[in-house]
């Protein structure tokens, strides 16, 4: 699976100085620099290099300041990786070429060297703000057939951990999810139901969701508070 190759090129990338998070709007992997100005770097990976590899490239080079391909070395050594025509092509349309070994090695076959299409800065700022406001990594890159582990869920299981033990205002939860009164409000996953004016209880669904994704236990307010 494409998840297998993610840790190596997170390896690879964190190497370079970028913090590197899986799944992030649409893309495998989105890597920023530590600049005061990020450089955006997209990651896209399949088990071997193809056209539809290069199309996603291609879709999402206006988001970022580069975009790498990365795929397994084919065993007999005869994949795509070794076609100068699909290498020119790539180095033609500015994309990087990572090959990832059994033995999960990464190497570059093509530098992202040739100027870049133009920008779209609002999907650029999208994948910065999602990937900032993430915490940690939880979504392993190359995956497609589980739910993302987003900035938005990741508040959202906030607010449930903190109502597991009974009803709560938004403003009492917004310490753990500073967006907890939309996310109440809009109930997107169903896990929130208004049980009075201005406060809100779990659902069944929101339980479930907390076996699903078990959190660690609220920490105490602070004396005052």
């Amino acid at each position: 699976m494409e998840t297998s190759l993610y840790l190596p090129i997170k390896r690879f990338l964190e190497e370079r100085g970028f913090t590197v998070k899986g799944e992030v709007g649409g893309c495998d992997l989105v890597a920023l620099s530590a600049d005061e100005t990020p450089l955006v770097v997209i990651g896209e990976l399949k088990l071997s290099f193809n056209l539809e590899l290069v199309l996603q490239a291609v879709d999402r080079a206006g988001a970022c300041d580069e975009v790498w391909l990365a795929a397994r070395g084919s065993v007999r050594g005869n994949g795509r990786e070794r076609d100068s025509r699909f290498r020119n092509l790539c180095r033609r349309l500015g994309f990087g070429m990572l090959v990832v070994s059994p033995a999960g090695e990464v190497a570059v076959l093509v530098s992202p060297d040739a100027p870049m299409p133009r920008k779209d800065p609002r999907r650029r700022s999208k994948l910065m703000a999602e990937h900032q406001r993430r915490l940690g990594d939880p979504a392993v890159g190359g995956g497609s057939r589980v739910p993302i582990m987003t900035a938005y869920r990741q508040q959202a299981l906030a607010c449930a951990a903190a109502m597991a033990a009974g009803p709560q205002r938004p403003r009492d939860l917004r310490g753990r999810a500073p967006d907890a009164g939309k996310i109440l409000r809009d109930n997107v996953y169903g896990w929130f139901a208004r049980t009075d004016r201005g406060i809100y209880a779990l659902t069944p669904a929101g339980f479930e969701a907390l076996v699903r994704w078990p959190q660690p236990a609220p920490a105490p307010d602070a004396p005052g508070h």
